[in-house]
């Protein structure tokens, strides 16, 4: 697969939507040749596990376990991808009407759903109406989401009263700056969020944050590790579909990930939120 540098750099730089679009169709299947899997999140690891498909499986069990999906009935799953995690759902919850949505359709496109809705648009107009849905999951999507509080607030809308928002998401510290995050700052394609920002955004649109976790120990250093210790098997799979210098670049990423989490410039921040009834809502 042919990626011009150029491209890939206003890709990075400019972010609007068309433009994670074409990232993720450009970039995405490094992810699935280098790990054998559907999925495109960074994973959740600890000491027992050893492949990015098990810490893949593990994040999307935190997810929905902290999100209480158990108790829902329907879900909307916000930036869904290619339906990795919805499919898990799927499978450990039965009854869950899930619907996923993707503001890419070649991705909707290009997967087998079964009884999981496809919705292609936006997050920043939900395709829902008012006081629909038990839960909305962004499980690591909202990091595209600009601004980030047109989601929130359309989350608010569609959410039943005390209704759950679940946001999965890769943060920077109030530490991190351009100089510091390096290259990050351009092969992360996202809006570097802090999790003050995303927490002001929150509140302004009438949510309680009722859990807060931070994860990034138990994402950013084993993953990247990973990488790092299987880099010469993972190299071979990746020249199988691009240049060398698209590796290289992921290389070095994950190297300053690596030292960016040792240095609590980076973090992952896993928050549960309530729609406030509306007498909260005027109290």
């Amino acid at each position: 697969m042919s990626i011009n540098p150029l491209d890939l750099l206003l890709w990075t730089f400019r972010r609007n939507e068309n433009d994670v679009v074409k990232l993720y169709d450009a970039l995405s299947p490094i992810m699935e040749v280098s790990t054998g899997g559907d999925m495109l999140n960074f994973g959740f690891w600890d000491d027992s596990t050893s492949h990015p498909i098990d810490a893949q499986k593990q994040l999307c069990m935190l997810v929905g376990d902290m999100a209480e999906l158990s108790s829902a009935h329907i879900i909307a799953d916000i930036g869904s991808g290619i339906l990795g995690p919805a499919k898990i759902w799927n499978s450990q919850y039965p009854s869950l009407q899930i619907s996923s949505v993707n503001v890419n359709f070649s991705q909707l496109s290009s997967v087998d759903s079964g009884n999981i809705s496809k919705l292609n648009s936006t997050a920043r107009m939900l395709p829902y109406a008012d006081s629909s849905l038990d839960r909305v999951v962004a499980l690591e999507s909202a990091q595209h989401f600009k601004p980030i509080g047109d989601f929130i607030s359309e989350s608010h809308r569609v959410l039943k009263d005390d209704g759950i928002m679940l946001l999965a998401i890769p943060t920077a510290t109030n530490n991190a700056n351009l100089t510091n995050l390096g290259v990050l700052k351009f092969t992360w394609s996202s809006e570097h969020y802090s999790e003050i920002q995303i927490k002001d955004e929150i509140s302004k649109n009438k949510f309680e944050i009722i859990e807060s976790k931070n994860i990034g120990k138990n994402v950013y250093v084993p993953l990247a590790e990973y990488y790092i210790e299987n880099r010469n098997e993972l190299r071979q799979k990746i020249l199988t579909r691009y240049s060398s210098y698209v590796e290289k670049i992921l290389f070095g990423s994950m190297k300053k990930m690596k030292s960016s989490s040792e240095k609590d410039l980076i973090d992952y921040s896993l928050l549960k939120c309530k729609k406030l009834a509306l007498d909260q809502n005027s109290a």
